[in-house]
């Protein structure tokens, strides 16, 4: 990956905007993280049409919330190590360092508490991230080589 001073401060600076996000989320009181969740299912039920008490649980939702969130850092982590020079290993590994410190959090917040399942599942999300950046990458990259051998 292209690496340049304006790129690296983005990169950073949208990796430690997605910390804020995902730890600031760990750090509301279950309560209130309920009710967050169920008036964005009732966005969702409005904007698709559908039953807000249907059987799709706010559980699903924040599930759903975690790995997307957790794929932004993997994306994040893959494009700033990528960009550094160094492995995937690194970049999951900060990921998956992510994703304990996130379930630590919860241990401390009222009505909340870890789970080896999130964290498994937050880590999945760094993956999946990672993948999705390393094809788009390669794509791009391929596109781009094609692009100057037709000239």
């Amino acid at each position: 990956m292209i690496r340049t001073d304006k790129r690296l401060r983005l990169c950073t600076a949208l990796l430690i905007c997605n910390l804020i996000f995902i730890w600031g989320n760990s750090l509301l009181p279950g309560e209130v993280s309920g009710a967050f969740s169920d008036w964005v299912k009732s966005i969702l039920a409005l904007l698709f049409d559908s039953d807000p008490n249907g059987p799709s649980g706010g559980g699903l939702l924040r599930k759903i919330a975690h790995f997307t969130e957790f794929s932004a850092l993997g994306a994040l982590l893959c494009w700033r190590f990528g960009m550094l020079g160094k492995g995937k290993f690194p970049a999951f590994a900060c990921g998956a360092a992510a994703a304990c410190m996130d379930e630590t959090i919860q241990i401390f917040v009222p009505e909340r508490g870890p789970g080896i399942l999130d964290v498994l599942l937050d880590c999945s999300g760094v993956l999946t991230g990672m993948l999705l950046m390393h094809l788009g990458h390669t794509y791009c990259k391929k596109k781009s080589l094609n692009h100057y051998s037709e000239e």
